[in-house]
C-alpha cells in the first residue's frame, strides 16, 4: 500500500540580527494549562506543522510553564528555538510578583530557567517589561555576559514603550522586541516598526487576534476604540474568507514582523490557526480591513 503524506509548508523569517530563521507563526506558551494532559502532544504537533519558535517566561505559573515546555520539547530541542523572559520575581509568600530588573537577579534567574527548560542554552532571553528608571546599562551588561558564557544565544526586550525601546536600540545589541500589534493596535506603526527594521531588530508580534475581538468575542472598548468601532471592524471582516486569516496576514504583511505569537490551548485551536495561516488573503482584503478604523497612536511613553 502506498503511503501518502501531506507536507504543510511554513514560512520562516529572520529574527533581527540573531541569525535565527523563525516560523511566521510562533507558539505563545502562556496559555497552556499546567494540568492539561495533552500539552506534550499539542506542542509536538505544532513542531510537526512547522512551528519552530516557542515563547514562555519564568513568571508564568511560577516557573511551571517553563518546566512543562522544557519537558515536552526536549526531544526536539535541536529543531526549535526556545525563548523565555526575566525581570519579574515572585514574592516569597506567593501573593504576587515584583519587578526585579537587576543584573544580579538576571544572572541568578537564568540558571533556574535553564534547569526548568532542560537545556544548556536559551536561544532568546528577554527582559519582561522595563522602564526608563531601570538600570539599563547593568541589564545590558548582564545579557552580554550571559552571551559570552554561552547560556543565551541572543537577547531582547518585551515592551510596548517607545521611549524604552529607543534606549535599548541605541545602547544594546538586542535581536528582538516583543510588542502588541494587530488591526486593533496599530500603535507600533507610529514610532517603532520602522526604527526596529532599520536597526535590524526583529519584531515578535503578540495580541494579533486582539484578545479574540477579531474572531468571536463580543465587542467592547479596546485601546481607544469604542464598542461601535469594534463592531464596525468585526462586520467588515466577518464575511471574508476567514477573520483569523485577515488578522494574521495583516500582521505578517509588515516586513518588520519576524513572527506572530499566538496563545494556543488546544489542538483544535492549533489546527484552526494553521489552516487560517495557509489561506490566501489578497492585498485588497488587507487594505479594506485597515481602512475601517483610523490607526490608534501612543498616548504614553512616547
Amino acid at each position: 500500500m502506498t503511503a501518502f503524506f501531506i507536507y504543510i509548508i511554513m514560512k520562516y523569517r529572520a529574527l533581527g540580527n540573531s541569525g535565527f530563521n523563525v516560523s511566521e507563526i510562533g507558539f505563545g506558551c502562556m496559555s497552556l494549562k499546567v494540568d492539561a494532559r495533552d500539552n506534550e502532544y499539542l506542542l509536538r504537533s505544532a513542531v510537526d506543522q512547522g512551528v519552530n519558535f516557542f515563547d514562555t517566561a519564568d513568571l508564568y505559573d511560577q516557573g511551571e510553564n517553563e518546566r512543562l515546555v522544557g519537558s515536552a520539547l526536549s526531544p526536539v530541542r535541536d529543531q526549535i528555538y526556545l525563548a523565555t523572559k526575566v525581570g519579574n520575581r515572585w514574592k516569597a509568600d506567593g501573593s504576587g510578583w515584583e519587578w526585579a530588573a537587576s543584573k544580579a537577579y538576571i544572572l541568578e534567574a537564568v540558571n533556574k530557567s535553564l534547569t526548568r527548560l532542560q537545556t544548556d542554552y536559551i536561544d532568546l532571553y528577554q527582559l519582561h517589561g522595563g522602564t526608563l528608571e531601570d538600570p539599563i546599562d547593568e541589564i545590558i551588561e548582564a545579557f552580554e555576559l550571559l552571551k559570552k558564557q554561552g547560556k543565551i544565544r541572543s537577547y531582547g526586550i518585551s515592551s510596548i514603550r517607545p521611549n524604552v525601546i529607543r534606549e535599548y536600540v541605541s545602547k544594546s545589541h538586542i535581536s528582538s522586541t516583543m510588542m502588541q500589534y494587530s488591526l486593533l493596535d496599530r500603535r507600533p506603526e507610529e514610532a517603532c516598526l520602522s526604527l526596529l527594521e532599520e536597526s535590524d531588530i526583529g519584531v515578535l508580534a503578540r495580541g494579533s487576534l486582539a484578545k479574540g475581538l477579531l474572531i468571536d468575542k463580543p465587542a467592547k472598548e479596546y485601546l481607544g476604540y469604542s464598542e461601535n468601532d469594534i463592531i464596525a471592524l468585526q462586520h467588515a471582516i466577518k464575511d471574508s474568507i476567514n477573520p483569523i486569516s485577515i488578522a494574521l496576514h495583516f500582521v505578517l504583511n509588515s516586513s518588520s514582523i519576524s513572527s506572530s505569537l499566538l496563545g494556543i490551548r488546544t489542538k483544535d485551536q492549533l489546527d484552526s490557526i494553521v489552516k487560517a495561516y495557509h489561506q490566501d488573503v489578497t492585498p485588497n482584503e488587507i487594505t479594506s480591513a485597515m481602512e475601517v478604523l483610523l490607526p490608534n497612536v501612543y498616548t504614553q511613553h512616547r
